[in-house]
């Protein structure tokens, strides 16, 4: 379980997040959604180790999040940062190298679904194919929780769709839980379960799915404009 608890985080005199608690169960894929500045991105860093909190606790299954966490945290930024002299196969082999939890066969089995070729060099990879990349040997990990922050940024619709489609092909909700922050929300609304909603920093609600759908009979992005419009729904 992730549990973020009183949590605040500032840069300089802006407060990113603002007490933010919540509980997230596992065993689930979990859009992190909000318009921009809401601190999406924030919590992601927060929940992988990559920021401290300026106060309160985030913790994963029950251990204290620190940089170590990422032995049982698989986590996609938005920026590129891989070695571009590597080909694909060598990153590959780097990977594995440094994860225990990596699996190869796996990578191999993404790389060829996403049309990306072993000795092709990232340095010459289109935007939409690094990200693909960074895709492939992101989900190519067994960790328990994969947090993907704008997985869909530079990739046309098309593409889209068929990431959606092998991401419920090479995930295990059996063993892993999945949060992803993206701004695609209509295209991605058919694989989540839940939703967390986030404005100026502070956790405005927490639901699933199917509840909105069943309740207010709206889809995410007219149910996240009318909780914008009202503060509550």
């Amino acid at each position: 379980m992730i549990e973020v608890n009183n949590v605040s985080k500032r840069f300089l005199i802006t407060k990113s997040l603002d007490n933010c608690s919540i509980k997230l169960e596992t065993g689930k894929i979990i859009g992190i959604i909000g318009e921009n500045g809401s601190g999406k991105t924030t919590l992601l860093k927060l929940l992988s180790g990559l920021l401290r909190p300026s106060s309160g606790d985030v913790l994963i299954d029950s251990e204290k999040v620190t940089r170590r966490i990422s032995s049982k945290l698989a986590y996609l930024t938005d920026a590129d940062y891989y070695f571009p002299y590597f080909t694909i196969e060598e990153l590959i082999r780097y990977y594995e190298s440094q994860f225990a939890d990596f699996d190869t066969e796996k990578a191999l089995q993404i790389i060829d679904f996403m049309k990306l070729k072993l000795e092709q060099k990232i340095k010459y990879l289109s935007k939409g194919n690094r990200n693909r990349l960074k895709i492939a040997v992101t989900l190519s990990r067994n960790a328990p929780y994969i947090l993907l922050d704008e997985p869909f940024s530079g990739l046309d619709p098309l593409v889209r769709k068929a990431i959606l489609k092998g991401m419920i092909q090479f995930v295990d909700l059996s063993t892993q839980t999945v949060l992803i922050t993206t701004h695609e929300i209509k295209e991605v609304e058919p694989i989540l379960d839940e939703v967390v909603l986030l404005r100026d920093g502070r956790v405005l609600v927490k639901q699933s799915v199917e509840e909105i759908r069943e309740a207010y009979g709206l889809d995410i992005v007219s149910w996240m404009e009318k909780v914008y419009e009202k503060g509550d729904i």
